[in-house]
């Protein structure tokens, strides 16, 4: 393969026209379900699922034989099935490589720098600024791009099989029906490629080697049926946000931040302490200040090493949103019936999401204090993911890939996010080999406000897949 050739071609595309379509899918509002739940009456999946639709169908005339269908069971979230069949001398036709994406978003989110927002996609500089161009409306065209590169040089490969879904950011829910519904097409993937994750910088290819499941809901504590004066009530009727705030003591030490049940922990191993710490040597202190502290705030802690370990394999709790408690300027002298939080409870890779939620909802609910109402309704509860050792021959594709893509080795590090697929493909194809990588980086915000695409790495990562696909093909 003719590197140069690769990047020129690369490049040019996500000029001429990728970018282009990311711009277009930034400004459709399609909501993953849990944040829309009237997606399918409002349509904006659908379009999104066009816009990619439409490009796809038009690039895979330069692929001969791919088919591509928009896959809808019933009360489900579409899906985005591509397959290209394999091509060039000593190409086995019975070979997979699964290569995966989503194209629902997360909410609005407050915050947006002026002239930004998240169905508003600004290009500054480098930077394409909006909601899912980096999460990860962005995969379907790099996995395309990769593939289109290779047959622009006659390299061969194995069959490709793409997969969009249109409910990851909702916990994939709706994956597995899709999984078992295409598995004869599917088949027997030997490589699986996702680009939904993150990178430590965007000087180098970063692989992704485990993640962290996650369980939560809604919690709530109601103590009255309606809200009375606080002068008459306080001091008799317990105030429902103390009970709470009592109440999440029991999972989350409130001075720290560390959970308290040893029940959600789990032993890290050797190799991923060890990969933490070539991590935060290689980070330094970017592994805390990508984020936007306010001035004179630090981290929950001051060893680097510690601090990775804690996004990637320490279980940790966030309160993403509140009820029941009205605006500031709405805030009259009254004791409320109740107040409610949503819970976000990440968990170590390896543990078992579906017992970790029934323990939080045992451990909250059980012996409310005061007699007091006490639910915790769950929204989610997904395993993470531990990667499987490279074999050799990835390790050393995936050095050569970053090289030539990025002139430096690649590092390698857990990522705090959840992908519910990864977990499901490793159970179901443990044979597998996994190449997960992003352009998540420092400042891209995922989720929160001014988000955005960094486009050399979206190229250079769509560079790795091409030479890793191509070096994939030689092991068959």
């Amino acid at each position: 393969m003719d590197a140069s050739k690769l990047r020129e071609f690369v490049g040019g595309l996500w000029d001429d026209e990728v970018v282009p379509q990311i711009t277009e899918y930034i400004r459709i509002p399609n909501k993953s379900p849990l944040f829309d739940p009237q997606w399918a009456e409002h349509g904006y999946m659908d379009d999104a699922v066009t816009l990619m639709e439409r490009w796809a169908r038009a690039k895979l005339q330069a692929l001969p034989g791919s088919t591509l269908e928009v896959v809808r069971l019933p009360n489900r979230t579409p899906l985005i099935f591509i397959d290209v069949p394999a091509y060039g001398a000593g190409a086995q036709r019975e070979d997979c490589v699964l290569l995966y994406g989503h194209l629902d978003k997360q909410p609005e989110m407050t915050g947006w720098s002026d002239g930004f927002g998240p169905w508003t996609p600004v290009l500054k500089g480098d930077k394409l600024f909006g909601r899912g161009g980096a999460d990860d409306g962005y995969a379907i065209f790099g996995s395309l791009s990769a593939l289109l590169a290779l047959r622009e040089q006659k390299i061969p490969h194995a069959r490709c099989a793409i997969m969009i879904e249109a409910c990851e950011e909702s916990g994939s829910y709706d994956l597995p029906f899709y999984v078992d519904h295409l598995a004869a097409k599917i088949g027997r993937p030997s490589l699986v490629v996702c680009l939904d994750s993150g990178c430590g910088n965007y000087e180098q290819l970063w692989l992704t080697t485990s993640l962290r499941g996650m369980t939560g809901g809604n919690f709530t504590v109601s103590v009255l049926s309606e809200g009375v004066h606080s002068g008459d009530a306080s001091g008799v009727v317990p105030d429902s946000f103390r009970v709470l705030r009592d109440l999440l003591s029991r999972l989350e030490d409130p001075a720290s931040g560390r959970i308290i049940p040893q029940e959600l922990y789990v032993e890290i191993p050797a190799q991923r302490i060890e990969q933490a710490r070539r991590s935060a040597q290689v980070l330094g202190n970017a592994v805390y200040d990508k984020f936007p502290f306010l001035p004179g705030m630090k981290p929950v802690a001051e060893d680097l090493t510690e601090l990775v370990l804690n996004r990637t394999w320490r279980p940790q709790l966030a309160v993403t949103g509140a009820d029941g408690l009205p605006p500031l300027q709405s805030a009259g002298n009254v004791l409320r019936p109740f107040t409610a939080v949503k819970l976000s409870l990440r968990l170590p890779p390896t543990l078992d999401g579906a017992r970790a939620g029934e323990f939080l909802k045992q451990l909250l609910e059980s012996d409310p204090p005061y007699g007091c109402k006490v639910e915790l309704k769950m929204e989610k509860a997904s395993s993470g993911w531990n990667a499987p050792q490279l074999s050799p021959w990835l390790e050393q594709a995936v050095a050569d890939a970053s090289q030539a893509a990025f002139g430096v080795p690649p590092a390698y590090m857990g990522e705090g996010g959840s992908i519910p697929f990864m977990g499901m493909l490793g159970d179901k194809f443990p044979q597998a080999q996994f190449l997960i990588t992003g352009v998540l980086g420092p400042h891209s915000n995922a989720h929160g406000p001014n988000e955005f695409l960094h486009i050399p790495t979206g190229k250079r990562v769509s560079m790795v897949v091409a030479k890793v696909v191509a070096e994939h093909c030689k092991q068959q």
